[in-house]
């Protein structure tokens, strides 16, 4: 590693030394410059930062391009290093010091120009840099640049240089922060499939590796602890506003005092990315709190008007509050808790309660929050440090229950002979039990003496079946299928002694078959009575008229 780098370059005993500064103008044409030692513009660096904005960017966007902007100066004037002759190396050594070396430390404003021994050290009660909090388990701020922080100085520095290269000004030869070597001669994911996702993969050479964030919220009671640490009815109503509405930190303090709806119960803010206007919903309880702070600031002086702004400073000279003094206000409501909560973290706790909502729809969320997409929500759907550490707890407790209240052990299976003839098909044994047979007593006249059912015993004695009695059948319609099988029983059933099929034998009138199968009309021991005179005998069940209309010997059962 020794023999790759330049001579005289030291990365481990490096400092970056503290040349040159980031200049707030309040010019909307030009909000920020990086200036050199002598207090001059950067004139490559002014320009990129003109671009910028006539893109369409946030007022932010330059402050935070211009600090990595003015880190890499800073490196390249320590090595005495011109901009458009820095190569690969120098990329490759700067990333690799920020990657190992500590931040430099720099004197806090208020003790800057002072003697060292003047300098009060440092609380010895405060958590080591890096370490977890305590309260919300968050890290600390460590002593060495975060992968965000250097993820984003390699993104705007390879973009930096990228913009003298299209110009196309002759100044530069080559970028000295490449993509990725495979996608060297062109831009990422330049020949994508829209129909498919877009693959996570690093577009710098020396772009770190950032792991993914989870969004953290304020549990019910420490937010009450919080909200009671605050000094005045504008640090209460703006924390109200904050975790009611989820609106960002600097969105919140755009909005103007026409803009607090209390009728609609809505406020107004500036959208960050689209600086567009809209209306968000609060809680009353937030109304109140600014209700009270609005009538206290008044008295004090405050300007009163709706174009004015809406938060302002609480001493004098008044001054619409900005995003700094907003973050020391909460800090020091930290402080007395020992927590390390962000104004961000009021945002993903109103977004939390949002979604645990049943009845809140999810566009509706995206809506309020302003997100682009509604697959931004899914970071929501992680499950927090505290849901992983209760679940886990919950698992070993259960398994610890488990170990000292064992299940009862299961009996002994036993040998079973019938399942082994159910198996191999063996004749399975029944058991038979006899049941003792009673036969109930015979109803009698007498016995049923004085009752309804013994009157009509005595008046309808029963009969005993006789054998000369004629055989009652019921024949099927014809053409039926139990037509065809009564007919072939008829042919096999023997003649009655009158001569007559027992087909036709149904009454005491008797009648000739006329030539029917099996019929004896001309035998005279066996002559059936003559015909009588009278009128034609019905069917019963049926009329005169109803059987002379009946087709003459069409079949069985029919008379004449």
């Amino acid at each position: 590693m020794s023999g790759e780098q330049r001579p005289g370059r030291d990365l481990k005993n490096f400092v970056l030394p503290e040349l040159g500064q980031l200049l707030e103008t309040g010019d909307p044409w030009e909000p920020y410059q990086v200036l050199d030692s002598f207090g001059r513009p950067i004139e490559p660096v002014a320009t990129y930062l003109r671009d910028l904005m006539a893109a369409d960017s946030s007022p932010l966007t330059p402050r935070s391009y211009g600090m990595d902007l003015l880190r890499w100066w800073r490196y390249l004037w320590a090595f005495g290093i011109e901009w458009d002759r820095a190569v690969r190396e120098d990329a490759r050594d700067f990333m690799l010091w920020m990657k190992l070396a500590d931040k430099p430390v720099r004197v806090h404003w208020r003790h800057r120009g002072k003697d060292p021994a003047e300098i009060p050290p440092a609380r010895h009660d405060s958590p080591a840099p890096g370490s977890p909090n305590p309260v919300t388990g968050k890290p600390t701020v460590g002593k060495k640049y975060a992968p965000t922080t250097r993820a984003h100085c390699e993104t705007v520095l390879r973009t930096f240089y990228d913009f003298p290269l299209e110009r196309n000004t002759g100044s530069l030869l080559v970028n000295p922060f490449p993509l990725v070597r495979s996608r060297r001669s062109a831009r990422a994911s330049a020949h994508h499939n829209p129909e498919k996702e877009h693959n996570k993969q690093r577009t710098g050479l020396y772009r770190p590796k950032v792991p993914k964030r989870i969004p953290r919220r304020i549990p019910d009671d420490k937010y009450t602890e919080v909200f009671a640490g605050l000094r005045s009815h504008r640090d209460r109503a703006l924390l109200a506003f904050w975790v009611a509405t989820g609106a960002r930190a600097e969105e919140l303090l755009t909005a103007k005092q026409g803009d607090a709806v209390v009728g609609q119960q809505t406020i107004g803010v500036i959208r960050k990315g689209t600086r567009a206007y809209q209306e968000l919903p609060a809680t009353p309880d937030a109304f109140v709190w600014l209700r009270l702070y609005q009538e206290e600031s008044w008295n004090k002086g405050v300007p009163r008007r709706r174009a004015q702004p809406l938060w302002w400073t609480l001493r004098r000279p008044w001054r619409p509050l900005g995003y700094d003094a907003a973050r020391m206000m909460f800090n020091r409501a930290n402080e007395l808790l020992g927590a390390n909560w962000t104004l961000h973290d009021l945002r993903h706790t109103a977004t939390f309660l949002m979604l645990d909502d049943p009845n809140m729809p999810p566009v509706y969320v995206q809506h309020i929050l302003g997100h682009k997409h509604l697959s931004t929500l899914d970071i929501y759907n992680r499950p927090t440090r505290d849901d992983v550490i209760s679940a886990g707890l919950a698992h070993h407790a259960r398994q610890e229950h488990k170990r000292n209240n064992p299940p009862p052990a299961p009996p002994a299976p036993a040998y079973n002979r019938d399942s082994l003839d159910v198996l191999f098909g063996g004749r399975p044994r029944v058991t038979t039990t006899t049941v003792p047979l009673v036969t109930p007593p015979a109803l009698t006249a007498k016995s049923l003496a004085g009752s309804e059912m013994g009157a009509q015993l005595q008046r309808f004695p029963p009969r005993s079946p006789g054998t000369d009695w004629p055989t009652t059948r019921i024949f099927p319609r014809r053409g039926s299928p139990q037509a065809g099988a009564a007919a072939v029983q008829a042919a096999r059933t023997p003649p009655t002694r009158c001569g007559w099929s027992v087909r036709a034998c149904c009454c005491d009138g008797w009648r000739p078959s006329r030539g029917r199968p099996g019929s004896n009309a001309g035998t005279p021991a066996q002559a059936p009575p003559p015909r009588s005179a009278g009128p034609r005998h019905p069917l019963p069940g049926g009329s005169p008229a109803a059987g002379s209309r009946r087709r003459q010997g069409s079949g069985p059962g029919y008379w004449r």
